[in-house]
């Protein structure tokens, strides 16, 4: 695994309305209910105003609770991908007429360096975690190491939730940091890593954010689903 794959993840997410184009096929995969788009679901019912608070980074420390690595648990794919074969293209667009501030170029081109990665799927059961890049597997066991309360420029928050490697092995990053919008135990339904060796300079990363969601989803349909944040 390079040094460039463990890149790093800045708590964000993208706006998208409808899209065309969409196959039978994809169709099928789509409304096709699995554990994995359940637990999705489940997890964009009708936020509380609290909810909403916490998910835009606006908390309190007493808020923050330490969570597992279950709350991770499943099968996921990296977006960029999506954004490279233009599915995305949409989210852009849609950005730039909400905020003129940015073309949809240029948006695109923020993005594409926030979600480049070689990481192509992570599976993660019990405190196993598979990383998958350019065909070939990598598994670890990870474990707890805590959580990190960041504060960002705009003035809001984010909680990076931390597991270190318990084998030192050259083919993983030693240290996994999540970053999904929740503060406490959830399962979640997307969310954004940094991977590393330093813990420390980890929690400097905000340039770089590869996000990642259930690998049951086609790219349609997480494109829909980012609409929902």
């Amino acid at each position: 695994m390079t040094k460039q794959t463990w890149g790093s993840i800045l708590a964000l997410s993208l706006l998208l309305t409808g899209c065309n184009g969409t196959t039978e096929e994809e169709k099928v995969k789509a409304e096709k209910p699995t554990e994995e788009t359940k637990k999705h679901d489940h997890n964009h019912t009708k936020l509380s105003e609290t909810q909403k608070q916490i998910y835009a980074g606006y908390f309190k420390d007493e808020q923050v609770k330490s969570r597992k690595l279950s709350d991770w648990a499943g099968d996921w794919q990296s977006v960029y991908p999506y954004l490279l074969d233009g599915t995305l293209d949409e989210v852009f667009t849609y950005k730039a007429k909400k905020d003129n501030s940015m073309t949809a170029e240029a948006y695109k081109k923020y993005y594409k360096k926030g979600y480049k990665t070689s990481i192509e799927h992570i599976k993660i059961k019990g405190n196993q975690v598979t990383f998958t890049e350019k065909g070939k597997e990598a598994t670890g066991t990870y474990k707890e190491d805590g959580y990190e309360i960041l504060t960002y420029e705009k003035g809001n928050r984010g909680v990076r939730y931390i597991f270190k490697l318990v084998e030192k092995d050259s083919n993983l990053p030693t240290y996994i940091q999540f970053s999904d919008h929740s503060i406490s135990p959830t399962a979640s339904s997307h969310y954004h890593i940094y991977l590393g060796n330093n813990r420390a300079n980890l929690l400097k990363e905000v340039t770089n954010w590869p996000t990642f969601y259930p690998s049951s989803m086609n790219g349609h349909t997480i494109a829909h689903e980012m609409i929902a944040h």
